[in-house]
């Protein structure tokens, strides 16, 4: 199976990552400075470190599909949570359509990571 173009769904992705780096440390920033600092380490660290082969170019700590599905799931509930703990509804509510359109956008790379065969080409 040959990994989809997913071109689309990484313009969604991407910005929905940038939405959760900013809003998630702003969310946290009223309870500690520590955990709004942890908080960026995590959503970015953890993506860069681990990553499924095929997916990434570069792939430092090998994992399979379904981690990296986990870690694009970690970022959207992060980035709807925290912006509507921070930010005016407004707002929330447009970060809550993006997450949703990388839902759906996300679909077949999704799939195609939890394949079988996706090495296989």
């Amino acid at each position: 199976m040959k990994r989809p173009d997913d071109r689309v769904a990484s313009a969604f992705r991407f910005a929905t990552e940038l939405v959760a780096w900013v809003a998630a440390p702003w969310a946290l920033s009223s309870h500690s400075w520590l955990l709004a600092a942890l908080s960026v380490v995590v959503l970015v660290g953890l993506p860069t470190l681990f990553s499924t082969p095929g997916d990434k170019a570069n792939v430092i700590i090998a994992v399979p599909g379904w981690v990296t599905i986990l870690l694009v799931v970690l970022q959207l509930v992060a980035a709807v949570v925290s912006s509507w703990l921070a930010w005016p509804g407004w707002a929330a509510t447009a970060v809550s359509l993006l997450a949703a359109a990388t839902l759906v956008t996300e679909q077949r790379r999704w799939r195609w990571l939890v394949s079988a065969n996706r090495l296989a080409d």
